[in-house]
């Protein structure tokens, strides 16, 4: 059980972060049913290309983006 904890206590919580067409790098895209977080794995719909998937892209700030910003 100490491990558990442990290990929560050192999770980093970050924000959402913006999602991608991994098909034409649009951000127009979105679950495709409410659904999707409950019952089923996520999908994804673009809106741009018509791309349906299970994967997409994912932009994160680095520390080094975060120190040129200040």
């Amino acid at each position: 059980m100490f491990g558990f904890s442990e290990v929560f206590k050192n999770v980093k919580h970050r924000k959402p972060s913006q999602i991608f067409c991994p098909r034409c790098a649009s951000p127009n895209i979105h679950l495709s049913t409410g659904l999707d977080l409950w019952l089923t794995p996520k999908s994804y719909v673009c809106d741009d290309c018509g791309y349906n998937g299970l994967i997409v892209m994912e932009l994160e700030e680095t520390s080094d983006s975060v120190d040129k910003k200040e």
